[in-house]
């Protein structure tokens, strides 16, 4: 089975030299099914461009915490307009994220609600961001009842703790380079104990790439690294890991 990669932003500037080029390699590579994601209103826009491109991009539409400064009705109008596309299967990514501290946290609040609101409407899962902002983004959670919209709590950073809240709640977390990096002991321990049915694989690529190629460029080439570490940890084969969550990103997106 070919690898899914959940979360990706190849309309960044660092791919502009060889998008084309990389993209057309990775079927080849063992990588099927990508979701790139939108982090503003113009990375939504070129996600878009993306999916009309390329069979296996499908896209996220949403503006990531830090960028809900820019805002608008009008353009929370053109999201819920795009969100209906084929190809477009989440919103997000969509949060908080104290660590800028930019927007204030009550923008940032108000237009995660929005968002979370937009993908019960259009009847999207979603893909949430979140930030040393753990408590505020539980609780804004449980208070819309996002547990039926599911989704992906993605590049997830905290502990067993919040884990298991999110896990109950019948959300997968999402999981890339970090968790081959060696000081992440609390990752690593959540993803032993979360069941393999509750985990999808992502990239977040440019960013996190995995070791060995850590600090370097990411893309989904790297994602054998990801699925390695996880059949260690879990006693299983890279193979089984690479099914499983593959087939659980079809259940959740498709």
């Amino acid at each position: 089975m070919k690898i899914f990669d959940t979360h990706a932003h190849y309309d960044d500037v660092a791919f502009d030299g060889d998008r084309e080029q990389l993209l057309n390699c990775l079927m080849e590579n063992g990588i099927g099914n990508i979701i790139n994601v939108g982090a503003d209103i113009q990375s939504t826009r070129n996600t878009l461009l993306l999916t009309q491109q390329y069979p296996f991009v499908y896209g996220a539409v949403g503006v990531h915490p830090n960028e809900t400064g820019e805002l608008n009705d009008e353009q929370m109008n053109w999201l819920r307009q795009i969100a209906r596309k084929e190809k477009i299967i989440a919103i997000g990514e969509i949060g908080l994220d104290y660590y800028w501290k930019e927007p204030e946290p009550e923008i940032q609040k108000y237009w995660f609600i929005r968002q979370l609101e937009l993908a019960r409407e259009i009847k999207l899962p979603i893909i949430v961001h979140s930030r040393d902002a753990a408590r505020d983004t539980l609780d804004i959670i449980k208070a819309e009842r996002a547990e039926e919209i599911g989704g992906v709590i993605h590049c997830f950073s905290y502990g067993m703790e919040l884990a298991r809240e999110y896990l109950q709640m019948g959300f997968y977390l999402g999981i890339g380079g970090v968790i081959t990096f060696r000081n992440a002991k609390k990752l690593k321990e959540v993803v032993k104990y979360a069941p393999l049915d509750q985990l999808v694989l992502e990239t977040d690529c440019p960013y996190l790439s995995p070791e060995p190629n850590r600090g370097k460029r990411n893309s989904s080439l790297n994602l054998p690294y990801v699925a390695e570490q996880i059949g260690k940890i879990k006693g299983i084969p890279a193979d089984e890991v690479i099914a499983i969550t593959s087939r659980n990103a079809e259940k959740l997106f498709f």
